[in-house]
């Protein structure tokens, strides 16, 4: 048994209390391989908001003028879908190369739905745990701009279809029964919480209360929550709030950092509250991790354009996959963030990272370190 999995889901203490112990022992590369090589082997369950994300390319130099109207209509010359939301944690899972990837969700009967589904098939998915209903729209996201350009200045304005009333209960009580059958068969349960209106997605109330449950019963299977809005509502599952999240802090200013002593304090109490560990993300500074006992994880320095877009995503499949591959919650924090530092680098796109490039950005990670400790 790992230090991890004797520590959930009991309710173990925090102290305030944060080690600094030697980062650069915290992963070596032979270790980095063994949790690797396990990947493969490693079959996660996804439940929650799949969004489609459907790029429209544009090319500007055949913009025309609309004879009826007077106004530009932009001409789309390629068109490329991708699963978001609870889809890009799973295109992470998959381009890491886990074993299994199972997802579970509701989604309309509709166009943008089935390209969803058949997104999700291409990528090697288990798609039984998807409901479709006419009582749904597919949740999407319409992502025009230019082809010409590559970076960001390309992006066009957004347009984002979700349902604007409450999940029906029998949709969600559907959702949560294929979740249980498989439980039997999966090392990890992923939820992901991505619309802001409550009860408007698939984690409604009903389903994070029958979660909850669920956890407990299930003591050997990693649970793991990210929420947009809710994540202060999750119990007895590992909760990955920012550092603005932990303290409660809703709207912070561009630049704005929490202070480290109020940080720990909020971690202690939300660790006690939720009884689960806790990863708390700091953007550029890194992580926290309360379990086994509080230690900061140094992010990875980079130059240069970046696109956080899913990042927070990145780094709940690799830490996901590290800890139901056998890793200390400090090895599996680490791991997450060197994937979501792969994946910001890639613009204008929602990125995924391969072992290879996870193998590099640790060496990467620690020259970095390296070159502080000399300092």
């Amino acid at each position: 048994m790992s230090e991890f999995e004797a520590s959930r889901p009991g309710d173990l203490a925090v102290s305030l209390f944060c080690t600094e112990s030697a980062p650069l022992r915290m992963l070596t590369p032979a270790r980095l391989d063994e949790l690797l090589s396990r990947f493969r082997s490693r079959r996660i369950a996804v439940v929650g908001d799949f969004f489609l994300d459907k790029y429209l390319d544009v090319d500007p130099a055949l913009a025309e003028t609309s004879v009826e109207t007077g106004k530009v209509a932009h001409q789309v010359v390629a068109v490329r879908c991708s699963p978001g939301a609870a889809g890009t944690v799973v295109n992470n899972l998959v381009s890491l190369e886990a074993g299994a990837v199972h997802c579970f969700g509701a989604m309309g009967d509709d166009g943008e739905g089935y390209s969803l589904r058949q997104e999700l098939t291409r990528r090697g998915c288990g798609i039984s745990g998807l409901v479709v209903s006419d009582q749904l729209m597919t949740p999407t996201y319409l992502k025009p701009r230019d082809a010409t350009t590559a970076d960001l200045s390309g992006e066009h304005s957004r347009y984002d279809t979700k349902n604007r009333r409450p999940t029906p209960d029998a949709i969600v009580a559907s959702v949560a029964g294929m979740l249980e059958k498989i439980l039997p068969d999966v090392d990890a349960v992923i939820a992901l919480d991505q619309v802001e209106e409550a009860d408007h997605g698939v984690i409604t109330r009903s389903l994070r209360d029958r979660l909850a449950e669920i956890a407990i019963a299930h003591p050997k299977v990693i649970f793991w929550a990210d929420s947009r809005r809710r994540i202060r509502d999750f119990r007895h599952m590992i909760i990955k709030p920012n550092q603005f999240e932990t303290v409660g802090r809703d709207h912070p200013q561009p630049g704005e950092e929490v202070a480290h002593d109020d940080l720990l304090r909020a971690l202690a109490d939300l660790r006690r509250t939720t009884g689960a560990p806790v990863m708390v993300t700091r953007g550029p500074l890194g992580a926290l991790v309360s379990d086994p006992e509080v230690t900061p994880i140094p992010g990875v320095r980079l130059e240069g354009p970046l696109d956080t877009t899913g990042a927070g995503d990145s780094v709940t499949a690799g830490t996901v996959l590290s800890l139901a591959s056998g890793a200390s919650f400090p090895e599996a924090a680490l791991v997450g963030m060197l994937v979501a530092s792969i994946t910001s680098q890639q613009l204008a796109t929602t990125g995924v990272a391969r072992p290879d490039e996870v193998r590099a950005r640790l060496r990467m990670w620690q020259s970095q370190q390296e070159a502080a400790s000399t300092k």
